[in-house]
């Protein structure tokens, strides 16, 4: 029989909480957070406190509907990082005293990794070793994954993440936040074609997206002298020619490290992983380049206590644990 674990994630404006049990995710309950929406981004301080007032309920809520008694439970999983700090030590803390009271092992999980163990919730199930691209807001990686515990990053951004980049340009086309789904369903109404920007070169299979967001900021100024209005009559055409650009950046280093490992298993992951035009052109990838794909659903796409729980199952089974003397960390070392 494999454990039952309760998962807890708060890295950033989600208060989440999972239950696995015999290796099978029973639920995935999540709480989210409004209020940074009229401040066009995630305030650390507001975060924190939603996550104090939330958790109870959402841990109670878990493991109700999972029909799991705190007796029953054999480990509490939580994430470690990286995220926000006053985030993270919300879902340590609760974690720590939990585990304390119920005498049971503590896990601390690595938030990315964690995305990339979410493809092992559902079926199908990629084969290792496989390539996953770990897109979001914070992060933007090509990870080789040997096995659920040995992974290494192979590419990266030097500076901002896509999912930064999308955001903030959506911040300048005056969208609300997040301005990336904002992006990608305005985007199906425009031509990806209409507008062409700068591409970052960038060493072996690594990325950087700041000087993208640079130079759309200097094109939509330039436009704007010439016609105040530019932004409002061609809103469709700049989200899709945006989307179709930095897409077009994120599929050039995917497809060299498929080329340069001889891996053929691709897998995505993160926030940014919901993005339909990313999706659309990730699938005509895999056909032209006969790669076997693995997309996850959306509910395990963004920040969910499910793959802090899929992750904490591999750990318990390994034999890794943590002791009272684990700490929430905002930056992580892979």
């Amino acid at each position: 029989m494999y454990p039952t674990i309760l998962a807890i994630e708060s890295s950033c404006d989600e208060t989440s909480a999972s239950i696995i049990s015999n290796g099978k995710v029973l639920n995935n309950i999540i709480a989210t957070q409004s209020i940074h929406e009229i401040y066009g981004g995630v305030v650390p301080e507001l975060a924190s406190r939603a996550h104090q007032q939330k958790i109870v309920p959402v841990v109670r809520r878990a493991m109700e509907q999972a029909n799991v008694a705190m007796k029953d439970l054999d480990a509490v999983a939580f994430t470690q990082g990286p995220g926000l700090l006053g985030a993270l030590l919300v879902g340590a803390s609760f974690a720590k005293g939990l585990a304390i009271g119920l005498d049971v092992p503590l896990i601390g999980i690595h938030h990315m990794k964690a995305h990339i163990l979410a493809h092992f919730i559902d079926d199908p199930k990629p084969k290792f070793p496989f390539l996953c691209l770990t897109i979001s807001g914070g992060h933007t990686q090509i990870v080789i994954v040997r096995s659920a515990m040995d992974m290494e990053v192979i590419g990266q951004t030097q500076d901002d993440a896509v999912g930064e980049a999308f955001d903030k340009c959506a911040k300048m086309l005056g969208l609300p936040y997040p301005g990336g789904p904002v992006v990608d369903q305005l985007a199906a109404k425009g031509d990806p074609q209409k507008f062409k920007f700068p591409k970052t070169a960038m060493a072996a299979l690594d990325y950087s997206f700041s000087g993208i967001k640079t130079a759309f900021l200097y094109f939509l100024n330039r436009e704007r002298q010439k016609n105040p209005t530019f932004v409002e009559e061609n809103m469709n055409d700049l989200c899709a020619s945006l989307q179709d650009h930095l897409i077009s950046m994120l599929m050039e280093k995917l497809v060299q490290a498929s080329e340069q490992t001889d891996i053929q298993e691709i897998a995505i992951a993160g926030g940014v992983s919901a993005n339909s035009g990313l999706r659309t052109r990730l699938l005509a990838l895999a056909e032209e380049k006969s790669w076997n794909l693995f997309i996850p659903a959306f509910e395990y796409c963004t920040d969910n206590a499910a793959m802090i729980a899929m992750a904490a199952h591999f750990k318990y089974i390994a034999g890794e644990f943590d002791d009272l003397e684990v700490t929430a960390m905002a930056r992580m070392t892979f």
